[in-house]
């Protein structure tokens, strides 16, 4: 195990920000901390990397507890943090080789390291900007650089991809999966819950400093009772027909918007057929079907029972 927490509880004053928080994280994973702004992520990693004092608890990298002074395990970790963090009088180049440089003396090599990360977040054509030349996008590009210049082989990225371009995005999360793809485990913390559906092995869902669930996309979908989001295209729908659509049993919840339908319904159950065929009955013409499985949204609203954004 590449990374263990233990019963870890971290308190600001009366605000316990880290509630007997237990992780385990296998060597290989990206390994996803889902949760809203507020639910103790960021505190969880800074804990794990000891930048916080934690009130009880232990934490375990690579097999061997970790502390300030464990410097065999830190240079071993790169770290992104959320908010972007370079010397801003230094250049692209120059900023990448001061990061790489506190794990790498040997020039020679650390030129060639440099070099690696440069080309990996595709910031070529811009080696010698200040950072304020940059754009947010390529500005958090430089961010992971500086992060991963020195090889590590346990990264923690915490929201790695607040505030930028569509494209920017795309190009952080494929980054991201070849680091993984090198032999990097990859410790990953966002709200966007696409991002981590699209990238993490396993998945821990955080609120108020706990892990409400844990598990592949797969497995925690699973946990709960919602299914499938039935969306009809429909001109009209009187209200009788509307009440009889919610009374088709595991139709959860109907609304009627817009020339639009849409049934929730749960997990298991063959709703989409006993609706079309109620439509079909009541000799209503309907357009396009669309049928959307639950998404982690959904679990999280069902386990905690707010959204996952809020």
């Amino acid at each position: 195990m590449i990374i263990e927490v233990k019963n870890l509880v971290k308190r600001y004053g009366d605000l316990v920000a880290l509630d007997h928080f237990d992780l385990s994280v296998q060597e290989g994973e990206i390994f996803g901390l889902l949760g809203p702004n507020g639910s103790g992520k960021t505190t969880a990693i800074n804990c794990m990397l000891s930048l916080l004092h934690y009130d009880r608890g232990e934490v375990s990298l690579f097999g061997s507890p970790m502390s300030p002074q464990n410097y065999k395990s830190k240079q071993k970790i790169g770290v992104v943090m959320q908010n972007v963090a370079v010397f801003h009088e230094l250049t692209v180049l120059e900023n990448i080789d001061y990061f790489c440089g506190l794990y790498v003396a040997d020039r020679k090599k650390r030129r060639e390291l440099v070099d690696e990360a440069i080309d990996f977040v595709g910031l070529g054509e811009y080696r010698k900007f200040l950072p304020k030349k940059l754009s947010g996008g390529l500005l958090r590009r430089l961010n992971i650089a500086c992060g991963i210049a020195h090889r590590p082989s346990l990264i923690f990225m915490d929201e790695p991809t607040v505030a930028v371009d569509p494209q920017s995005r795309n190009n952080i999360l494929e980054g991201i999966r070849r680091l993984n793809a090198q032999g990097a485990t990859v410790v990953y913390t966002s709200h966007y819950m696409e991002e981590v559906e699209q990238l993490c092995s396993r998945i821990m869902i955080m609120d108020r400093g706990r892990a409400v669930a844990t598990g592949t996309k797969e497995e925690l979908k699973a946990m709960i009772r919602t299914g499938e989001k039935l969306s009809v295209e429909l001109p009209d729908l009187p209200a009788p027909v509307l009440r009889e659509i919610q009374a088709i049993d595991g139709v959860r919840q109907v609304s009627y918007q817009n020339g639009q339908l849409v049934a929730h319904c749960m997990m298991g159950g063959h709703q989409m057929i006993a609706v079309l065929d109620l439509l079909r009955q009541r000799q209503l013409p309907f357009g396009r079907v669309f049928s959307e499985p639950p998404t982690l949204n959904d679990v999280f609203l069902e386990i905690t029972g707010k959204q996952l954004r809020d």
